[in-house]
């Protein structure tokens, strides 16, 4: 079966780019949401790193 995909990937002219293509996407991704999280004031990320505990609390609330 990977001889069969390999063969026709191979016969395509121009496939080379593609993983390249994929490597800069994710590095580009990657890097914006680690200057993204970087940037956050550290008040937005302790309300977010509680917002798990405060579910709890309050879906036990309701019931």
């Amino acid at each position: 079966m990977l001889k069969y995909i390999k063969h026709h990937v191979d016969t395509i002219s121009g496939v080379e780019i593609y993983p390249i293509i994929s490597l800069l996407l994710f590095f580009l991704v990657f890097t914006s949401m680690l200057i993204i999280v970087l940037k956050m004031p550290k008040k937005n990320i302790e309300e977010l790193s509680n917002l798990p505990l405060d579910n709890d609390i309050k879906n036990n609330d309701h019931e």
